[in-house]
Order: structure tokens, then sequence, then C-alpha cells
């Protein structure tokens, strides 16, 4: 069962199940395209969670879309927590169950940070991204009672087809592409494909439990990701994006998401055996662009 199943990660995931040979289904509020639910009700969609064997847990509002008002930030939260709670209160009705719980997280848990570089094992940061989070998988544990839990932190997801760099093909194409602020802030990134790989794994690894950071081993600089995008599209990549219009724009929103950055390892991963295939910004955008 997957929850997020027909976004930006969950699309290509289920796609990537089905054709391992899993029977995939996805929980949505259409029923045209899943299985209906409406969290954090209860419904006959409990039943489907309760006898799953795997549970991926990928819905959540994106985070970029928008101003943080009071009225959006709720929206964060509740499309985040609502659903976690209501998959565990699903897994909870039946304890005989040996199921495995995977939940979306996201590398914002280490707040504001400088060049220092941080792994699992440090402490939730400052702000409003790292306080959700921190809620997120805080809901996402109370499944271990009845569940092997692995949490995915994930950085930002390249793939053309949306996400960040959809969003920045555009302005890199016409020629007025560039760093995001002064340039210098961290970046911590993963190709699609190795997150969905992780998410592969993590199903697969019966030993694979707690927090991962599925962020790429090499996090860049904004100056550095601007210009290796700039040359794997052939265009320059020069121009600055100045903070100040950005924070009018955005407000509380462009600090965290857009001009603040954390320079985050997946030493858990790695340490564990997994490896990326895209560990550098160039090998991805080379897979990504061709």
């Amino acid at each position: 069962m997957v929850s997020g199943g027909s976004g930006f990660l969950g699309a290509p995931l289920v796609k990537r199940l089905a054709a391992r040979g899993h029977d995939v289904a996805v929980l949505t509020r259409d029923p045209a395209r899943g299985v209906e639910w409406h969290p954090p009700r209860q419904g006959a969609w409990s039943a489907r969670v309760a006898e799953a064997d795997v549970v991926i847990n990928l819905a959540g509002e994106n985070v970029g879309e928008g101003r943080w008002t009071d009225s959006r930030k709720q929206r964060l939260v509740s499309s985040r927590l609502d659903a976690t709670h209501a998959l565990v209160e699903a897994m909870q009705s039946n304890l005989a169950k040996h199921r495995t719980f995977i939940s979306a997280s996201a590398s914002g848990f280490y707040g504001l940070l400088g060049d220092e570089v941080v792994d699992e094992s440090a402490p939730r940061g400052e702000g409003f991204l790292a306080e959700l989070t921190e809620k997120w998988e805080a809901a996402a544990r109370d499944a271990i009672p009845f569940a092997r839990v692995v949490i995915v932190r994930l950085g930002v997801v390249l793939e053309r087809s949306g996400g960040a760099l959809k969003k920045m093909l555009l302005p890199f194409q016409l020629g007025v592409g560039g760093p995001i602020g002064s340039g210098k802030r961290w970046l911590s990134w993963v190709d699609r494909e190795d997150a969905l790989r992780a998410i592969e794994w993590a199903i697969d690894n019966d030993a694979a439990r707690g927090i991962y950071n599925v962020t790429a081993p090499n996090p860049v600089r904004s100056r550095d990701f601007a210009r290796a995008f700039g040359r794997a599209i052939h265009r320059p990549a020069l121009l600055p994006t100045p903070a100040l219009p950005l924070r009018l724009v955005f407000g509380q929103m462009a600090d965290e998401a857009l001009l603040g950055g954390q320079r985050v390892v997946p030493n858990h991963l790695i340490a564990e055996g997994f490896t990326f295939q895209y560990p550098s910004i160039e090998k991805s955008f080379a897979h990504i662009f061709g």
C-alpha cells in the first residue's frame, strides 16, 4: 500500500514495484485512481492496510508551493500527520501481521546550517521544517511495536519531469538561470533513481531499521549546482536570484526552503551497503539530461 502514490516520487515507485511483481495499491482521495481514503478517518481502506506486507507513506502537501501563511502551515502539518496517524492506527488493528512501514521525512529536519556536515546522528535543528519533520517522524515511530519501521529523510529529489528541476528548467533554458542568493548555501540532493532504489532497498533488506538520509554522498553549494545545471543543458548560469525579492514574496519559506540549506551525508545507508548510482551532481545531470 502506497500513500502519495500518484505524486512525483510515488507514481514511478508504484510502477517499479508492480514491474517487480508486487501487488501494489495506491491510497488516494480520488477513487478513480486507487483505494479511496480520507485521513484521519478510518474506512474500508483500513483493512487493506492492516493486511499489507509493506506500507509506504509518501503523503504530504508540497512545502515549496507558496508562502507559508498560518493556514498553509497548518495544512502542511495536517497533511502529513493525519495520513501517518491513520496508517499507524490501521496497522495496529492487526498486531499479528509481520510488516514493513517505510515513511518519508526530509533533510529539513537538520534546520538551517552553515558548512557543518551532518549525518543521521545529528539532533533536530531550528525552524518550521525541522519541527514539522520531527512530528512526522514521531508519528511514524508509533508503529515500531508492530512493524519494521524505516524513515527516509529525503533531500531535494532531482528529475526533469517534476520537483525543483522542472521549476528551474525554463529560466536556465532562457539563459537567466543562476544560483539563489549568495550561492554559498549547501544543497543536499538525490537523483530520483537513487531515491527509488533506496526505498526498494529498504523493502528488501529486513535488517534495515530506523533513520536513513536519502541524499547523495556529495552535497553541493548552490553556485556549483547552478554551474553544473548550466553545463548539462548547455546554457549560462551566471545570473543570481537576489535574496531580498524572495523574502518579500515568500517570507519564511524563502529563508528555510530556498535560501537556507544543509550539508547532509547518508552515512547510515552507505554503512549498511547501499551504493548510489549517481553520487555526484555531474553524474546525476548526465543521467537526467542525457
